[in-house]
């Protein structure tokens, strides 16, 4: 019973707690259900009033648009509206300008019209006038014709001869003028240049003599040069060519020749024996041949040095070396390359005031006389051997007919032709330039070295003690001791032959012969 009462009980409070619960979830649904709707009211509130928002900014943005398209749309209307209001205006302003072009046009198609009536009636009047004059001439050419005795035809001709004489005498006279003033004109000019000339150049080098003078550190030293019996003295006459004379100077001694070039080697040669102390024979040859085997280096570089103080570039080096065999050649006493150079500069400076072609005038003056360096060894003169060898190494024909022309064997083309003849002369007609009887003395000592030279068997002959003596050194291959004597006499009836000479003049062949054998 108790356990029944319990049962009900419970089941009576379980029914009691599920009724309950039953409306409490029920409240509590409807209150979700009321949260849920209110929360999707505000939810399509806020996305009503957001749409609306956004529909306000497309329209706003529609609207913005719409106005700026319509500005643009207004600007480019008015530029456009300008710019066709501009081209109007010029289209009007043309039109304006072609209306009164057209006026003008008119304007000038009339007075045309009028003046030509107005030429028209000119030309009528003026056939009847010339008419009426031809008339009046041929009445008047005839009453003259009848009155003259001469014809219109002889009268024409007759007056034309009278004005021809006068026209010949005024233009003979108006061209007499002009040469003469012109004439005046270019030796004023002339005198000038050639005077500016030789003012640039003031050279102080004038003529050189024959000899030589060496010094010596004591007259003792004379004793050693002569040697025993005078064998270091007649040593180095025969290795040089050169007269040396020992007198009474005091400490010197002269050399004496009139080859610049052998006298030069003989001093050279002299001076370092003398510093070296060892003076004998076979030293004495054996430094004469060393110091020839250095001329050929210093001739090489006394060329060079004429173009570079010159400044003439790119010559062809045996040319160079011609120059420099120049500076120990001589005319009338002068030497050669101190003589090209004044020549070279002279035709420069004259060049250059004239406008002409300096390179080509200084570079003719510096080679004309460079025939001269080989003229001792090949047959021709100075200045075919020239022109010869300026077109070998390659010179202008320029320079080649300038240099061609400086002795008046040629007739000068060019102004640089002129300029050089003139040059050369200027150069040699300078007071203490030249000696005639200096070169009248060496042309005779090369003559008669040449004939001595001109006989077989003979290797050098030099002409020394003034041209009283010559001595000829021949090969003892060729030469016997008996040819020996009769070749002295043949030189010598040959040298009375061909030269004319005062006092008489000895002929001395020396034939030597050398045995060398090396002691081991």
């Amino acid at each position: 019973m108790d356990s029944l009462i319990w049962i009900v009980g419970v089941s009576a409070l379980a029914a009691i707690g599920l009724a309950f619960a039953w409306v409490q979830l029920r409240r509590t649904a409807r209150e979700t259900v009321a949260d849920a709707k209110r929360q999707a009211e505000r939810h399509l509130e806020d996305s009503r009033r957001e749409g609306e928002a956004k529909i306000r900014e497309a329209e706003l943005a529609a609207k913005e648009k719409l106005l700026q398209a319509r500005a643009e749309f207004e600007s480019a209307s008015r530029q456009r509206r300008g710019e066709l209001e501009g081209v109007e205006k010029r289209l009007n302003q043309k039109e304006e300008v072609l209306d009164k072009r057209q006026e003008q046009q008119d304007q000038r198609d009339r007075e045309l019209g009028g003046r030509e009536k107005e030429v028209t009636s000119r030309e009528r009047s003026a056939g009847e006038r010339a008419a009426e004059l031809d008339a009046v001439l041929a009445d008047a050419r005839q009453r003259l014709e009848q009155i003259a005795g001469l014809t219109a035809q002889q009268a024409r001709e007759e007056l034309v001869r009278s004005l021809e004489g006068q026209a010949r005498l005024d233009a003979g006279s108006l061209v007499k003028r002009i040469e003469d003033e012109a004439r005046e004109q270019g030796n004023r000019k002339a005198q000038w240049l050639i005077g500016l000339a030789v003012q640039r150049l003031a050279s102080d080098f004038v003529s050189e003599t024959t000899v030589s003078v060496v010094e010596l550190p004591s007259d003792e030293m004379k004793g050693r040069i002569i040697g025993r019996e005078g064998r270091n003295i007649r040593a180095l006459e025969m290795a040089t060519g050169v007269d040396l004379i020992v007198d009474d100077t005091p400490e010197a001694v002269i050399l004496s020749g009139f080859d610049p070039f052998r006298r030069e080697i003989a001093r050279v040669a002299l001076e370092r024996l003398i510093q070296d102390g060892r003076i004998h024979p076979a030293r004495i040859e054996e430094v004469v041949e060393k110091v020839k085997g250095e001329f050929e280096q210093r001739i090489q570089q006394d060329g060079e040095a004429a173009l570079l103080e010159l400044k003439i570039p790119g010559m062809h080096p045996e040319l160079v070396k011609l120059l420099g065999r120049l500076r120990f050649r001589y005319s009338y006493g002068q030497n050669v390359l101190q003589h090209s150079k004044e020549v070279a500069f002279l035709a420069a400076t004259m060049a250059a005031e004239l406008k002409t072609n300096v390179a080509v005038a200084k570079r003719a003056g510096l080679l004309h006389d460079i025939g001269k360096a080989i003229d001792r060894e090949v047959d021709g003169t100075h200045l075919e051997l020239g022109i010869e060898l300026l077109r070998k190494h390659g010179e202008s024909e320029d320079v080649v007919h300038a240099m061609a022309c400086h002795h008046g064997d040629y007739d000068p083309q060019t102004v640089e032709a002129v300029l050089v003849t003139a040059a050369d002369a200027l150069s040699a007609a300078r007071p203490g330039a030249r000696r005639e009887v200096l070169e009248s003395y060496v042309q005779r000592l090369e003559k008669l070295e040449g004939i001595a030279n001109g006989f077989k068997g003979v290797q050098k002959s030099f002409a020394i003690q003034a041209g009283r003596e010559i001595r000829i050194i021949v090969d003892s291959g060729k030469v016997s001791d008996d040819e020996a004597l009769w070749l002295s006499k043949d030189i010598a009836r040959k040298i009375e032959q061909e030269l004319t000479y005062p006092g008489q003049i000895r002929v001395t062949v020396i034939r030597e012969t050398r045995a060398v054998e090396l002691a081991k």
